[in-house]
């Protein structure tokens, strides 16, 4: 390998001058002298061909003009992670820190204003003192030698490698393993990871269902794991139910087991994504809301259309004729009470009905209707015939007027809040719900568990819903 080209150049990320890329090639090109490296870049503008010379093909770009040949002493391969701490605090070796004049801090050349300049230029001199370290576009490309990082900075907890010249996770994982106390990692890339098909993030306590927008755009994501990560709701807020979200365009295959999913209003939020085909979604709060394991099987297979593997089990045709045409019946007098009729003319569920089942009309254009005497005998899963007239109220916010709602006596708690997401646009997750009885003024009862009815508490008509967040 030529002097300055390290020997696993062929796929490292280099940096020249403000341009970023990937070396696809490293070697001679045709009727030029010595060596040469192929580079890929992250924006194709900055290239001349797709890797071809001369009628040669040495290597290949997504883009037809994303490449071109540099000479080796043009690109940067970066440094370790501990050498760009110290250049970045000017913590080197060679660069001795000095005290300028007022509050000023002299770093090598570079002389930085402070508050407090005393304790933070002993802080900065002091590697181990650092907790918030940020060497983002700092050309960091390996974490250097092992254990060097832990021994150094102690006490890091918080890291921002973002826009750097890492070249895999391993380098991630090498130096992130190293800080024992580590909360913060910062590794959000710029036009980058466009051919990832497969994420997994189980375990990483960070997440939220919000979160998960942030890589919602990945192109060729197909597979996303997502096991134990805390999340507690899914939702896709760019489109209506019946239509289908822009995020996760190819994703395929999606694990959200073991977490904290309460509400059946996040498996409604996955009928909406255009590609998916199998989900693993067990051990979460929803799942115990149903004691009946096959019932719980057929209310997933009828809300999400798409799917053909649920838990790793292949869902046969038969199987969500079924499940479809159950499910249908099962709800088919709530249907009826929240306005349903067989008449398409006076047919008019209500908002809180299509909220907590959107496939249900879709189901009875499919299969039709269910007739009066496939309801004989038929008893709901969550609802009973009898409704309460609640008023609901936001007793913190005076700008939200009340609203008098309908609501079975048997619905729980986690679905009153999934209805009252489509009121105030409030995850479920975030609301506080308490209840005053309309015969005993001033006493206000605590709603605090999410899988109880309604009954559970003795609501009655008349009484008021507080809602806080």
């Amino acid at each position: 390998m030529a002097a300055g080209v390290p020997p696993d150049a062929l796929g490292r990320r280099v940096a020249c001058g403000t341009d970023y890329g990937t070396v696809r090639y490293v070697g001679s090109v045709s009727r030029t002298a010595g060596i040469w490296l192929g580079v890929e870049w992250d924006d194709p503008q900055r290239g001349k061909h797709d890797g071809s010379y001369e009628g040669i093909q040495y290597f290949t770009c997504r883009h037809p003009k994303g490449g071109s040949f540099i000479r080796p002493n043009k690109a940067n391969f970066g440094v370790d992670f501990l050498t760009a701490v110290k250049d970045r605090y000017g913590l080197n070796d060679q660069q001795d820190v000095q005290y300028g004049t007022g509050d000023t801090v002299v770093f090598g050349r570079k002389t930085v204003e402070f508050v407090g300049m005393d304790s933070v230029a002993e802080q900065q001199r002091q590697l181990n003192k650092l907790v918030d370290i940020s060497v983002r576009e700092c050309a960091v490309s390996h974490a250097g030698q092992e254990e060097e990082i832990s021994r150094a900075c102690a006490n890091m907890r918080h890291i921002n490698l973002s826009k750097n010249l890492i070249s895999s996770w391993e380098t991630v994982t090498a130096i992130a393993s190293q800080v024992q106390n580590l909360e913060t990692l910062n590794v959000r890339p710029d036009n980058v990871l466009q051919t990832l098909k497969l994420l997994d993030l189980s375990d990483n306590q960070l997440l939220d269902g919000n979160q998960m927008h942030l890589i919602a755009q990945l192109p060729r994501l197909e597979q996303l794991i997502l096991r134990n990560t805390g999340i507690s709701s899914i939702q896709f807020p760019d489109v209506a139910f019946g239509c289908k979200t822009k995020m996760f365009p190819s994703l395929k295959r999606l694990a959200i087991n073991g977490n904290k999913i309460s509400q059946w209003s996040s498996i409604n939020e996955l009928d909406k994504l255009p590609s998916l085909r199998a989900l693993q979604c067990n051990n979460n709060p929803f799942v115990d809301t149903e004691k009946n394991p096959e019932t719980l099987i057929q209310l997933i297979i009828a809300k999400i259309s798409q799917l053909e593997v649920l838990n790793n089990c292949e869902i046969l045709p038969a199987e969500r004729r079924g499940a479809e045409l159950d499910y249908r019946k099962i709800f088919g007098k709530d249907w009826l009470e929240a306005g349903g009729h067989w008449n398409p003319e006076k047919n008019k569920p209500s908002e809180e009905f299509l909220a907590a089942h959107p496939r249900y009309q879709t189901l009875c254009l499919k299969y039709g209707a269910p007739e009066e005497g496939e309801l004989k005998g038929q008893q709901p899963l969550t609802l009973k015939n009898q409704l309460l007239t609640l008023t609901i109220k936001c007793p913190e916010k005076p700008e939200q007027k009340p609203v008098e709602k309908k609501l079975p006596e048997s619905m729980t708690i986690q679905k009153v809040k999934g209805l009252l997401y489509r009121l105030f646009k409030i995850p479920g997750s975030e609301l506080k719900l308490s209840y005053e009885s309309s015969k005993l003024e001033g006493k206000e009862v605590e709603l605090d568990n999410d899988l109880k009815p309604l009954q559970f508490y003795s609501i009655e008509s008349g009484d008021c819903v507080l809602v806080r967040w």
